[in-house]
């Protein structure tokens, strides 16, 4: 593995961290500042919305300019909301906090997707490793608590370390060369718009799933099995524990039978699984769980590229909308899954989120291998 690609992942990691950390200070608001659950929720929607939403457009902005820098002042600007918020004394200047933290999570998110494929040279498992370093970031968010309950908000400053640390290991990267710019030209081919919006549906296909599957997978196996709270959770580190083999694998098995087919494969293997997930009655569903999460990870690195060989001229736009906006469709849709277990039952709404990956399984038939 190069030595940039590995910095890269690190850097990569050190902003999805924030993202990850905002539902870890929805707590410390509660207890300290006196905020209700709707206020708390404005937090967390702002942070969602404006990764997503203006992410595409930080992509149409890479598109057209080369701007390396941005990297480290994203870095930096996601570390500075999550700090202020230790002293953000109002609901205005918090929520405006968190907000800079979205906006530093999508300036990161284009740019980096661009020299992650100029460092990699396009690799399938270069790309992958790229995808897990956010994805592990993402995973030890919840980090942060221990800090946050032994010092309060107050040790909220201590947060931006991250972001300065990840700023610091990227930034000669960028001077070796690292961030060349991907011109059209040099790239040759044309874009193919069909196929992109066909693979944004299959990546919003899974990005429901997995949002569906991680918020109500503690509580319906704890139900199942009759487990106790904690116990109950311990299933999400399994499930995040499978997203990281995925993220690996997804490289791997491309490199060796191509990406549409392990997509197509993979995303099989994800309904089947699901399936089990909802029905298996005993403690054997903790394996469906493993294999329902390594199966949806597979392809997570491959929409990247794939979205970059489908519109050669727009590397950033695509990055802005397979990092960012199709991605938080799960989220967005997330009230409606809760109304629907409420109505009915969590299993039903398993069984049938399992019939989405195998909606994703007939779209892709709709693309072909980009030249």
């Amino acid at each position: 593995m190069q030595r940039k690609t590995v910095l890269l992942s690190a850097g990569h990691g050190s902003v999805d961290l924030y993202e990850g950390i905002v539902p870890v200070l929805v707590p410390f608001l509660v207890a300290e500042r006196g905020y209700d659950y709707l206020a708390v929720s404005g937090f967390v929607l702002a942070a969602t919305l404006l990764s997503s939403v203006v992410q595409p457009v930080f992509g149409l902005l890479t598109d057209r300019w080369s701007m390396p820098w941005l990297i480290p002042a994203s870095m930096i600007t996601a570390g500075l909301g999550v700090a202020l918020i230790g002293v953000a004394e109002s609901y205005p200047f918090a929520l405006a906090a968190i907000g800079l933290t979205g906006i530093g999570v999508a300036a990161y998110h284009p740019q980096a997707a661009r020299t992650a494929r100029s460092v990699t040279g396009g690799s399938h498992v270069g790309m992958s490793w790229f995808s897990l370093g956010g994805n592990l970031g993402f995973a030890v968010a919840p980090a942060a608590g221990p800090l946050l309950a032994y010092a309060g908000l107050a040790a909220s400053p201590l947060l931006i370390l991250p972001a300065v640390a990840g700023a610091a290991i990227t930034v000669p990267l960028l001077r070796s060369g690292g961030a060349a710019r991907l011109r059209p030209r040099e790239l040759g081919g044309v874009d193919d718009w069909p196929a992109f919006r066909t693979l944004t549906a299959i990546i919003v296909l899974r990005s429901i799933t997995y949002v569906g599957l991680s918020t109500f997978l503690g509580l319906y196996v704890g139900q199942r099995l009759h487990l106790s709270a904690g116990a109950s959770a311990t299933t999400l580190f399994v499930l995040f524990g499978g997203g990281v083999i995925g993220t690996l694998l997804g490289g791997r098995l491309a490199t060796r039978y191509g990406r549409l087919v392990t997509m197509r494969w993979s995303y099989a293997v994800a309904a089947l699984a699901l399936a089990g997930v909802a029905l298996i009655p005993t403690a054997a569903l903790f394996l469906f769980v493993a294999l329902t999460a390594i199966a949806l990870y597979i392809p997570f690195s491959l929409h990247i590229t794939l979205g970059q060989d489908y519109l050669p001229t727009r590397v950033g736009t695509v990055s802005g909308v397979t990092l960012g906006l199709a991605v938080s469709a799960g989220g967005v849709l997330a009230p409606a899954l809760a109304a629907a277990a409420k109505a009915t039952s969590l299993q039903l709404v398993l069984t049938c989120l399992a019939t989405l990956p195998a909606l994703a399984v007939l779209l892709t038939r709709r693309l072909a291998e980009p030249t």
